[in-house]
């Protein structure tokens, strides 16, 4: 038997584990939460904290008190003027007791919301969870750019590893300059002719001035340190950010009348992580929404979603769109550019071939990687591709006759499928697999 005892700090005096613990007991409501919150917020804001309010029933913990029903009792109460002992009581009005409730909440609880904040990393876990996202996979997402580590000069302290040895030896030798330290040579020198005067016995006087001076350069070679610590030098390194090419995402969606709120929301979702992942490995995205139905035209967010609008489904507008918008703003060669596009699988049997002619001969060319995801109403028989007999839609069998490997396709009908479709489209062995067979 042993015992753990964390002595972390908590972070800004507050506890941590009272904190983790209320998540766990509230995280039906907080996944509620931030459900909820998502879908109000834009692609660019998804990965931020932010306040959450839950109703106040998530966070009662559960006691054990008296019915206030039922059974015999007897009570002590205090005198009044209106009854005497013996007296009836009349029966209160049906529906309980007249007392005063509290304050209402907007959803109807009869106490006030209880607000709290999730800080970044919580609200992107608690966002994937719905998504079944694997722990190592959130982890990999909530990691911090790469640094390169680039020389910064030297410095007196450092590790054994990074020692300099030429400036050390440089600073060790001006040193010695300095201070006059005896050389090595001087030193030989002195003692050759002591030796010969000793040999041959001549001028005594020499020989002890000579002796004299011998001792006086060893005490300064001893005084004087061949190497001191003040001349070691070490390489610095300073940790950049390392440089990072920009991105533009082009979100394209059908808007037509036959796209369902489920269905935008399914495409909704599918933006969030593609920005989310666009983020983590480029330092400036971009992000364009264009949106058609029988015609196409780049819009804010908020129109792109919710804005209603009717009419029939020509995809090439939206790809002449695009092709418009990457000549005006976003050249290749200086953009890696990203489309992913969500539609429910209708487009005009006249434009088909007009969009396969787009697609091969300008969009896929200067794309980096484009993803067409196929949404469809919740209860149809699932599956990340169709199968089992389905019939394939006319958008589909266009883009299947495309052999390229930028182009990838799945299809989706409920939440729980798009991580595993997000991950399959955008895992490194299947990107590289694609490739491969394009080749």
């Amino acid at each position: 038997m042993f015992t753990i005892v964390d002595r972390r700090l908590n972070p800004s005096g507050k506890s941590l584990a009272n904190r983790q613990r209320f998540l766990r007991r509230a995280k039906e409501q907080v996944m509620r939460a931030v459900r909820d919150a998502s879908a109000k917020r834009g692609i660019k804001d998804i990965d931020m904290g932010g306040d959450i309010s839950i109703s106040p029933d998530g966070i009662k913990e559960p006691t054990i008190h008296r019915s206030s029903s039922g059974g015999a009792r007897d009570y002590v109460v205090p005198g009044n003027k209106e009854f005497m002992s013996g007296d009836k009581i009349k029966r209160p009005p049906q529906g309980g007791g007249g007392g005063q409730g509290n304050e209402g909440a907007d959803d109807g609880d009869g106490q006030d919301e209880f607000r709290f904040v999730l800080s970044r990393e919580e609200f992107i876990d608690l966002f994937l969870e719905d998504l079944e996202l694997p722990d190592l996979a959130k982890r990999k997402l909530a990691v911090t750019d790469s640094l390169d580590w680039h020389r910064a000069g030297y410095s007196v302290s450092g590790s054994p590893t990074n020692l300099n040895l030429v400036r050390t030896m440089r600073n060790s030798l001006a040193r010695r300059i300095a201070l006059n330290r005896p050389t090595g040579d001087e030193i030989k020198a002195l003692r050759v002719e002591i030796d010969d005067l000793e040999r041959t016995g001549r001028d005594r006087v020499r020989l002890e001035e000579a002796r004299e001076e011998l001792a006086l350069l060893l005490r300064r070679t001893q005084r004087i340190p061949y190497i001191d610590p003040v001349d070691v030098r070490y390489n610095r390194f300073d940790a950049t950010p390392r440089p990072a090419a920009q991105a533009v995402m082009f979100c394209l969606m059908d808007v037509s009348g036959s796209m369902t709120e489920h269905m935008k929301d399914l495409a909704k979702r599918f933006y969030m992580l593609l920005y989310l992942f666009l983020t983590r490995r480029y330092k400036h995205v971009e992000v364009v929404f264009i949106r058609h139905t029988h015609k196409a035209q780049e819009v804010d967010e908020e129109t792109f979603f919710y804005s209603p609008e009717t009419g029939g489904t020509v995809v090439s507008t939206a790809l002449e769109e695009m092709q418009r918008v990457v000549e005006a703003r976003f050249p290749p060669s200086e953009w890696n550019i990203y489309a992913a596009q969500a539609s429910d699988g209708d487009n005009a049997l006249s434009d088909n071939g007009k969009t396969a002619q787009l697609m091969k001969e300008i969009i896929l060319p200067i794309c980096q990687y484009y993803a067409y995801i196929e949404v469809g109403q919740d209860g149809m028989s699932p599956g990340l591709a169709y199968g089992g007999g389905a019939r394939e839609t006319d958008l589909w069998r266009t883009y299947k006759s495309i052999a390229e490997p930028v182009l990838a396709m799945r299809r989706v009908t409920q939440r729980r499928e798009i991580y595993p479709v997000f991950r399959e489209l955008f895992a490194k062995d299947g990107v590289a697999q694609q490739a491969e067979a394009g080749a």
